[in-house]
């Protein structure tokens, strides 16, 4: 009966840790100094896409990865820790665990940098024209290159994009992913008051709403 009681324990504990490792290896592992992989020659691509210092997309999360890596969460108000976990992934468009929400932010920061004091509307009209771009073979193909792409936006340009997020931008930022497109198919905004760029108004005018004009 011991043997046997002994036996049930010892099958019950190898159960528990078993389970304790699944659990484990689920978690997302993050991309820092030392780690190898796919998901590291992504970091470096998009990185040096943008014109961070890589010299070369290898795989390897040396010094240089790492502090591009830095520079970067350091230019879009994100910990600059040098490690790539969920939110800097997020923000670079590479899939993570977390990657909706981080997407979700990701938006929202750029709704509220361009569309603060805008109606509700006119922030997920802001939004729409975000993932218009994301669809359109013109435009990078991801949230992060869309909105990273550079002078797209004078938000990023000027440092309104990392400024603290408007409440309302959250929901507009969710109603524009989910489809509700109020610049009616707008792959470009502006406000008549500031824009200095003529190309602009050579675009076929579709929607206004607030003191934006939204075109295609």
């Amino acid at each position: 009966m011991r043997r046997k009681h002994f036996v049930l324990i010892f099958t019950a504990i190898v159960i528990v840790c078993s389970a304790m490792a699944f659990q484990l290896s689920a978690v997302t592992t993050l991309s820092k100094y030392g780690s190898r992989g796919t998901e590291v020659r992504q970091i470096q691509a998009r990185l040096q896409n943008w014109g961070y210092k890589i010299s070369k997309v290898d795989g390897i999360y040396g010094w240089e990865t790492k502090s591009a890596v830095t520079n970067f969460q350091k230019n879009n108000g994100l910990k600059a820790d040098g490690i790539a976990g969920a939110q800097t992934l997020g923000a670079m468009g590479i899939a993570s665990g977390n990657n909706h929400e981080s997407n979700v932010q990701l938006l929202a920061r750029i709704i509220s940098a361009e569309a603060r004091g805008e109606t509700y509307a006119g922030q997920v009209a802001v939004g729409a024209v975000v993932m218009n771009r994301v669809r359109h073979p013109s435009f990078p193909n991801t949230l992060s290159g869309v909105i990273y792409q550079p002078g797209a936006f004078t938000a990023v340009v000027d440092g309104q994009f990392n400024a603290q997020i408007a409440a309302s931008a959250y929901n507009a930022a969710r109603d524009a992913m989910n489809g509700w497109d109020p610049s009616k198919g707008a792959i470009y905004y502006y406000n008549p008051a500031k824009t200095t760029n003529q190309w602009i108004y050579s675009r076929p005018v579709v929607a206004r709403i607030g003191k934006h004009v939204f075109a295609k």
